[in-house]
């Protein structure tokens, strides 16, 4: 009796867990946002595409309408053929909507990744978090953070260093130069270390520009490196500690608690590591990048196990992002 109770179980109710396989996967060559959340996907999801769209219509206008390509024609007054051309056009405007933006699964719990198309998702999500750092505006519930991310390749050393010398020669290539930060997160991937892929981009950067510095505590420019399985997703990003590293739930709540905004926004990179000590110390790229490394690694351990322990307690998990 037991035995075929625990096979009707297998039969029917073991595929309740598994994801369904109809949406896209994150794959290389993707260009868009990937949002953080607390175990809230499918709202996650509604959420971004709002606020995404909203922004977007104000930035770049609202997306044309695609044809129909309805041959019925406009004199018939039939019942039937109304409704026909009332259901094509509800069809069409859905997928002028999905034009700009569509999801894709992550790869990993709690990730959502928003493809965009025709749009810089840097722009975008940069006048998303001016805008709410500005107006204190909460827009959202369950989006905690909205990473842009402008190239991806395969998450492998060599791979990696191919596409990275030639991604931020737009930034740090000489003439041009700046202070910056290494940011490293990998999800579900165990084949890259932390330190040696900081200490490879630091490299990079400073072969492209030996006066490219390492500033953790106001640095220009956030180099952010997101592993997901086998896929890296990288960009370049401005202001990402004065907008709470990109968390939405931060920005929109920072002067409504705090009165002293922009010291309070000065002061959170000393109270996470010694960040003027350590610039202090760095020298050269390697010896920065190796100090960069361990600030970094003590958040991403208390970002990860606040998703393991505490996922479900929205306002401890933005924090710790």
């Amino acid at each position: 009796m037991s035995e075929t109770r625990k096979r009707s179980r297998r039969r029917f109710g073991g595929h309740a867990h598994k994801k369904q396989r109809g949406a896209r996967e994150l794959e290389v060559g993707a260009q868009g946002v990937l949002v953080t959340c607390n175990m809230n996907e499918r709202k996650c999801t509604s959420e971004a595409f709002s606020l995404l769209s909203e922004y977007a219509d104000a930035l770049y206008g609202p997306e044309q309408p695609a044809d129909t390509g309805d041959s019925l024609s406009e004199d018939e007054e039939d019942a039937e053929a109304a409704l026909k051309k009332e259901v094509s056009q509800i069809q069409s405007s859905m997928k002028t909507r999905q034009q700009r933006f569509s999801a894709a699964q992550s790869g990993a719990n709690n990730v959502v990744f928003i493809h965009t198309h025709g749009v810089d998702p840097e722009q975008l999500v940069h006048h998303i978090l001016s805008d709410l750092h500005q107006t204190k505006k909460r827009k959202s519930r369950v989006i905690l953070r909205m990473l842009p991310v402008s190239g991806t390749c395969r998450a492998f050393p060599e791979y990696m260093e191919k596409f990275l010398s030639v991604f931020l020669e737009r930034w740090f290539r000489a003439p041009q130069r700046a202070t910056y930060q290494i940011c490293f997160k990998a999800r579900n991937s165990s084949h890259n270390k932390r330190e040696e892929v900081i200490s490879a981009v630091a490299g990079l950067v400073g072969k492209l520009n030996p006066l490219n510095k390492v500033d953790l505590t106001n640095p220009e420019l956030s180099i952010i490196i997101e592993i997901i399985k086998t896929v890296c997703c990288v960009s370049v990003l401005k202001d990402y500690m004065l907008f709470r590293k990109y968390n939405l739930q931060e920005v929109a709540k920072e002067s409504t608690n705090q009165s002293t905004g922009p010291q309070e926004v000065a002061k959170e990179p000393t109270n996470q590591s010694t960040g003027p000590q350590e610039a202090a110390n760095q020298s050269t790229g390697k010896q920065e990048a190796a100090n960069q490394t361990q600030e970094h690694g003590e958040g991403e351990k208390a970002e990860t196990e606040s998703c393991n322990f505490t996922a479900g307690n929205g306002t401890k998990e933005a924090e710790l992002e």
